[in-house]
């Protein structure tokens, strides 16, 4: 056997039927960073038909220690663009489709129902939430990993499996980012790498199903570990991220952000508190929605918890971005 495929299209557990599943699958993959990178070279280089890439990100020169798509000459630039390029230029045989745009409520279910396999590789809880739900409801397997500093991991949800709010039903998350706390490249193409090794294997339909698990790694020790979670129970009750076109004026809407973060909320009238303030709202409870929101969704999950614990199930959240 020759050409492109032949040291994979070799193995029994791909072999040309499994090459012509991956030529006509398609995989759309949220974020072109850190994560984004090896998986979209990973699966570009398997030969999966067509990669749609969703990020609003530009290059930045802190982004070149970890993602090797870009170069110093791509700084400034649309990252999906520049992606789109290489992978074009590194295979031809895969289409590759570029939408230089955030990943919100609303357009989650439209950028997904394409897609055989969802590759969540924006590392922001918000679009794994948002990702999660609207995999789950159109039943689209969800491959979702993350990683800060020297650990992380990967994982299969939704598509017949359960979904990360099953798994991570009230996830408290500090605010680290790779910016504050710091992330090593290699960590980051581990858990890259394996992200596109678990889409390969649910393209491939092998058994057992990796659906219902997660691999954890830690950099610094050189160890893996991992659970499952096939048997957990969907929670009956969540706090969904809603679009900003979804607030009304009947909501009470709190802006999490500081005013040297955001002088101007896009909301008029919005309260300004921090995480920990938003338990002034408990008393008494009020008889409205409440919707919380931030940059990124993390310190809305953190406040939404607060409020929970303290009898309000009237909530929503948004990430501004």
């Amino acid at each position: 056997m020759s050409g492109r495929y032949a040291r994979q299209a070799v193995l029994a557990e791909v072999g040309d039927a499994g090459q012509a599943q991956l030529a006509a699958a398609s995989v759309l993959v949220v974020g072109a960073g850190g994560l984004g990178c090896p998986v979209l070279q990973y699966l570009a280089g398997a030969g999966v038909g067509h990669l749609a890439i969703v990020d609003h990100d530009v290059v930045e020169e802190t982004n070149l220690h970890r993602q090797p798509l870009y170069g110093m000459i791509d700084i400034g630039k649309s990252k999906v663009e520049v992606a789109q390029a290489a992978l074009r230029q590194f295979n031809p045989d895969v289409g590759v489709e570029a939408h230089a745009e955030r990943l919100t409520p609303q357009n989650a279910a439209r950028l997904i129902a394409g897609a055989d396999v969802v590759v969540d590789a924006a590392d922001s809880f918000a679009v794994t939430y948002i990702l999660s739900d609207t995999c789950q409801a159109m039943a689209k397997p969800l491959v979702s990993a993350s990683v800060i500093g020297l650990t992380g991991y990967a994982g299969a949800f939704c598509g017949g499996g359960p979904s990360y709010r099953a798994v991570f039903p009230e996830v408290s998350v500090d605010g680290g980012t790779c910016a504050t706390v710091g992330v090593l490249g290699t960590a980051v193409a581990v858990l890259g790498g394996l992200q596109a090794h678990l889409a390969l294997h649910l393209l491939l339909g092998l058994e057992p199903t990796v659906l219902g698990r997660v691999v954890t790694f830690d950099a610094r020790r050189l160890a893996f570990g991992g659970f499952g979670f096939t048997d957990s129970p969907e929670p009956e009750a969540f706090v969904p991220f809603i679009a900003p076109a979804a607030v009304t004026t009947d909501d009470l809407v709190v802006d999490l952000r500081s005013l040297e973060e955001a002088p101007v909320s896009p909301f008029a009238g919005a309260k300004r508190l921090d995480v920990e303030g938003v338990i002034s709202l408990a008393t008494p409870l009020p008889s409205q929605r409440v919707v919380l929101c931030c940059r990124s969704g993390q310190r809305a999950l953190m406040a939404a918890d607060r409020l929970r614990e303290r009898g309000l199930a009237n909530l929503a959240l948004v990430a501004l971005g």
